[in-house]
């Protein structure tokens, strides 16, 4: 500090002696200094200022991930955009650039708008295309070999055969296999969809009533006088449908729903094409085991299950539930290759028009906790396909299947298509209150169950 006063009072004495104008000269150079200093000082800090880099964080919210089921499903859009000769690249779930390109070519071939985006409707056509075609065998190979289209040429060929046109120079689809239904004389039922109307015929002889030496003096036979019957065939039926559905301009929804039984039968063939994809998949991981060699295992579905699909038309949904639980623990099997086998079998009841297969098939995996497969007892109960026409019996099918599914089960039907059930739900409100019906007595299958080894993970079962 004594220091600091020394030097400040030379300091002062030195000003003092200098010459005035030595002063103010020093004073203006003072001031310039000053001056030039706070220039200086704004000019560093500016430079500072702009050589500041300010980095701001940019947060991306991550695209939502795309459900299993919906992407599985674009993995079969592009597996069949490929097969009938619309290249749509590596069926890898992503319906990118390449495979909107395809369904537009798909869509242009069709006489569709070539949006690059499909409609329900376009989708399930082609979706049931090609499980038609892979289904066909030899004879698809023999339709593409003999189509001047090649593949694309079977999708003309399905729609002109759901108008009931034969194209020229293409070789028509063998009838569907004649099937005959359990010995139960039925009331003939009419079926109208849209405005069409279609008789379905379920009636069948009793074994031997069509030779007219028959002797009918025993008292334990029944006579029948109506002759052996075939039944009406589910696959026609659906390509009706299909038909209709296309000159509607696509699917009946809720908001648009105006024929309450049309809208059933577009959902019923809908829930048959994915039942058969299904059990097709399936099929294809079965080792030592052909196509006919399955077949001919999943007939023995007919004859097992026969007395519980009867019984189906007679009593409630809870009863014949409750009868198919019993059969299933006399099995003896194991309740997952159980599950697995039904699936196959469905797939082969639907794909070969067997209603005894399919519909023994679906109340198999209803009883073993796959209850979403009600919905089709409901249908088959609602259009009389297998079974008598009961509508009211119907309803609690629907509604098992229904509930199930807003309960949080996993659709096993069209699973990309949430607003389905609300659809179903309305439509099934339509066909009347459920009624009591008289017991039936259970008789014991004669026939064995086929078994194919299915693991859980192949039979969905978690």
């Amino acid at each position: 500090m004594f220091f600091k006063n020394i030097t400040m009072a030379c300091a002062a004495a030195a000003l003092m002696t200098v010459p005035a104008t030595r002063v103010a000269a020093d004073g203006r150079d003072f001031a310039a200094g000053i001056v030039a200093g706070v220039v200086g000082s704004a000019i560093v800090r500016n430079a500072n200022k702009q050589k500041r880099v300010v980095r701001q964080k940019t947060y991306r919210k991550a695209a939502p991930a795309v459900p299993s089921y919906v992407r599985q499903e674009r993995r079969d859009i592009q597996t069949s955009l490929n097969y009938f000769g619309f290249p749509a690249g590596t069926a890898d779930g992503v319906l990118g650039r390449k495979s909107r390109a395809a369904i537009s070519s798909y869509q242009a071939h069709m006489g569709y708008p070539a949006t690059g985006q499909l409609t329900d409707y376009e989708k399930n056509f082609l979706l049931q295309s090609y499980s038609r075609a892979m289904a066909g065998g030899i004879l698809t190979s023999q339709q593409i070999a003999g189509n001047p289209a090649g593949p694309r040429g079977l999708l003309t060929q399905y729609r002109n055969e759901a108008a009931g046109i034969t194209s020229a120079g293409v070789t028509a689809v063998a009838p569907a296999t004649t099937v005959v239904v359990a010995p139960q004389p039925q009331m003939v039922q009419p079926q109208v969809l849209g405005g069409t109307t279609t008789t379905t015929t379920t009636v069948t002889a009793v074994a031997g009533a069509a030779d007219a030496g028959a002797d009918t003096s025993s008292g334990s036979a029944l006579p029948s006088f109506m002759g052996q019957t075939t039944a009406v065939s589910l696959a026609s039926h659906c390509n009706q449908v299909s038909l209709l559905t296309s000159t509607n301009g696509g699917f009946l929804t809720a908001d648009t729903m105006v024929d309450a039984n049309l809208a059933l039968n577009e959902q019923f063939c809908l829930a048959r094409t994915y039942a058969i994809a299904e059990g097709e998949k399936l099929a294809s991981k079965i080792q030592g085991f052909s196509t006919a060699q399955i077949e001919q295992q999943c007939e023995g579905f007919g004859p097992a299950l026969k007395e519980h699909v009867a019984a189906m038309s007679l009593k409630p949904h809870s009863a014949v539930m409750q009868d198919v639980s019993g059969f299933v623990l006399n099995s003896g099997m194991s309740p997952v290759q159980l599950a697995g086998t039904a699936k196959i079998c469905l797939s082969v009841g639907y794909r070969t028009d067997n209603m005894d297969v399919a519909l023994g098939s679906a109340l198999l995996l209803s009883v073993l906790g796959e209850q979403a497969y009600g919905e089709l007892m409901g249908h088959h109960l609602a259009q009389g396909f297998g079974v008598s026409k009961r509508a009211d019996l119907s309803l609690a099918w629907y509604d098992m299947g229904l509930t199930a599914i807003e309960n949080g089960a996993t659709p096993v039907f069209a699973p990309g298509q949430p607003e389905r059930n609300a659809l179903l739900r309305k439509a099934s409100v339509t066909l009347g209150g459920n009624s009591s019906a008289q017991a039936l007595p259970q008789v014991q299958p004669a026939s064995a169950l086929p078994i194919f080894k299915v693991s859980r993970k192949q039979a969905g079962i978690s």
